[in-house]
């Protein structure tokens, strides 16, 4: 269960970061975008080491984390970045 929790954070965490710098480079936002990176990088090594032994439990942990990363990535950017 826990490696499904943490399989699901990183997959959301990353999601959520490619998305927040999408929309950063699109509007021009270079310093955003450069920190952004970061946490794509670190998202990316995290859930390359965890994905390799999912069983179906962190199978549905990942694919869950991307779509609600996403969304929640667009909401907090058009909050935030006004």
């Amino acid at each position: 269960m826990q490696q499904a929790l943490t399989l699901f954070l990183s997959t959301f965490v990353l999601v959520f970061a490619l998305g927040f710098q999408s929309l950063n480079v699109n509007q021009g936002r270079y310093t955003a975008a450069g920190i952004t990176s970061f946490v794509v990088g670190a998202g990316q090594m995290l859930l390359y080491k965890l994905a390799p032994g999912a069983g179906w439990l962190e199978i549905g942990a990942y694919l869950v984390g991307g779509p609600l990363g996403i969304v929640c990535s667009m909401l907090v950017h058009r909050r935030w970045m006004k």
